[in-house]
């Protein structure tokens, strides 16, 4: 048997004196279970961004102790536990300040507006925690796609007016506990229509009309947002974004709005 020690290379010290922001795994899947308002929970797939800061003496990290992390909450992981993973990733990785990015798709089940037609639609949502000498801070993030029509298309056209799939940024840091289906709702209350999976020809012309008589240029769809989401005394910093693709050019239309409350 051989008996000799393997030695550890990323141990060693390293002459360069030049410390790394972040040191880690990207793009890691894991499945994990989240709260569902409907349902109780929700089971799906993330994938993880998992890193550390690395002093200058030191040559590597641990890689294989993100995974270990990982694997040791099981599916057990929300926002809820990321401050229980960043303090975790600071002790076993001998770190100053640590960082978790946890995206996942997520899915609301959706009735047409005049069949009812029920059909699912897919969100793709962001829980990311960071910690440091300064504390720890974590934030939800969501992409919601929504239909918009130009103002100005309507007003100078006779006939129609030209309308695109845009996706709405929201980005929220909170005190209490807020429904991923809150957010959404509230984001699409303010588009020119709400967008859905399945929907039969009396739900095409409604949305259609609906999208008409409710035109929102991408200012405006961030400013609208953004005053809901001041207006909400759970949220305590917020990032707003819209996102058109225009349907008459070659590029998109974007916005943003950021606030500390």
């Amino acid at each position: 048997m051989n008996n000799c020690v393997i030695e550890d290379i990323q141990g060693r010290a390293d002459s360069r004196r030049i410390a790394i922001d972040k040191v880690g795994i990207k793009d890691i899947l894991h499945p994990v279970r989240v709260q569902d308002k409907c349902g109780g929970e929700q089971h799906t797939v993330a994938r993880f961004d998992m890193t550390v800061n690395l002093p200058h003496d030191f040559k590597g990290t641990h890689m294989s102790r993100f995974v270990e992390i990982l694997n040791s909450h099981d599916r057990e992981i929300s926002i809820a536990s990321f401050p229980i993973m960043l303090q975790e990733m600071l002790q076993r990785l001998e770190a100053e300040s640590g960082y978790i990015d946890m995206r996942f798709p997520y899915f609301v089940e959706k009735a047409a507006p005049v069949s009812g037609v029920r059909s699912l639609l897919d969100y793709q949502v962001s829980f990311i925690g960071e910690i440091d000498a300064q504390g720890c801070r974590t934030k939800v993030k969501i992409v919601v796609p929504v239909t918009s029509l130009c103002p100005c298309s309507k007003e100078i056209s006779e006939r129609g007016a030209h309308n695109q799939r845009s996706h709405v940024t929201v980005t929220i840091a909170t005190r209490e506990f807020i429904w991923l289906e809150e957010l959404i709702a509230l984001v699409e209350s303010e588009a020119s229509s709400p967008i859905y999976g399945l929907l039969k020809r009396p739900d095409e012309k409604y949305v259609t009309e609906y999208a008409y008589d409710h035109p929102k240029f991408v200012e405006d769809m961030v400013r609208d947002v953004a005053a809901r989401l001041e207006a909400e005394p759970r949220i305590t910093a917020y990032i707003v974004e819209s996102e058109n693709f225009e349907s008459i050019h070659n590029h998109s239309a974007y916005a943003l709005i950021e606030r500390v409350k």
